[in-house]
C-alpha cells in the first residue's frame, strides 16, 4: 500500500509540474502577443537590439511602466491651434529654406512632445517613450531625426530634407491628433 501511495504521489506531482509548465508557457505566449500587438515594429526592433525575445519583452514592459508614470495629456485647443499654425509656417518655409525648415521641425516635435507631457531628454529615450503610445509612427521619428543629424553634418540634399519633413509630419500629425494632416493638406508648401 505504501508503494502504491508513493507511485500515486509521484504521478500527482508530475501532473502538477506539467500543468504549471503549461500555464507558464501560456502566460509567456500571451505576454509576447500583447507586447507584439502594442509595440508592432518596435517589438522586433527591441528583439534585434537585445538579441532575445525575453530580454526585449522585459525592456518593453519596463518602458511601459516608465511611460505610465508620465502625465500624458491631450493638447489644449489653443496649444493645438498654435502647433498647427507653427507646422504650417515650417512647411511653407521649406520651399525657400529646406535646411532651416527641417531644423525647426525637429524642434517643434520636441515642443509638442513636451506639451503633451513626454520628457524630452536625449533622442533615444524620447523615441522609446513615444513608442509606447505611438508605435506605428516612431520609425518616422527615427528616420526624420537620422536625416536631421546627417543634415547637421552636411551630408544631405534637398530630397533627403523633403523626406525628413514627411517623416516629421507623420509624427507631428499623430501627436497633434490630426491624422488627416498628412492626407488633407493642400498647397505647394504643404506637399513637401
Amino acid at each position: 500500500m505504501n508503494t502504491m501511495s508513493t507511485s500515486t504521489l509521484i504521478g500527482a506531482i508530475a501532473v502538477v509540474i506539467v500543468v504549471v509548465v503549461a500555464i507558464g508557457l501560456i502566460i509567456k505566449a500571451q505576454r509576447s502577443k500583447r507586447l507584439k500587438n502594442r509595440f508592432g515594429p518596435e517589438y522586433h526592433r527591441a528583439v534585434e537590439e537585445t538579441g532575445s525575445a525575453t530580454r526585449a519583452e522585459s525592456k518593453l514592459e519596463k518602458l511601459e511602466r516608465r511611460v505610465e508614470g508620465f502625465k500624458i495629456r491631450a493638447l489644449s485647443p489653443a496649444d493645438r491651434t498654435n502647433f498647427l499654425e507653427a507646422w504650417a509656417r515650417i512647411q511653407a518655409r521649406f520651399v525657400d529654406d529646406p535646411r532651416g525648415a527641417v531644423t525647426e521641425a525637429d524642434r517643434l516635435i520636441q515642443g509638442i512632445m513636451s506639451a503633451r507631457g513626454y520628457p524630452v531628454s536625449d533622442f533615444e529615450q524620447r523615441a522609446a517613450d513615444i513608442s509606447v503610445d505611438h508605435p506605428l509612427v516612431v520609425e518616422h521619428y527615427r528616420a526624420g531625426h537620422d536625416i536631421s543629424i546627417r543634415h547637421k553634418q552636411g551630408l544631405t540634399n534637398t530630397e533627403d530634407l523633403r523626406q525628413a519633413m514627411i517623416h516629421y509630419r507623420t509624427l507631428f500629425a499623430e501627436l497633434a491628433g490630426e491624422s488627416e494632416l498628412t492626407h488633407s493638406m493642400t498647397g505647394r508648401a504643404a506637399r513637401v
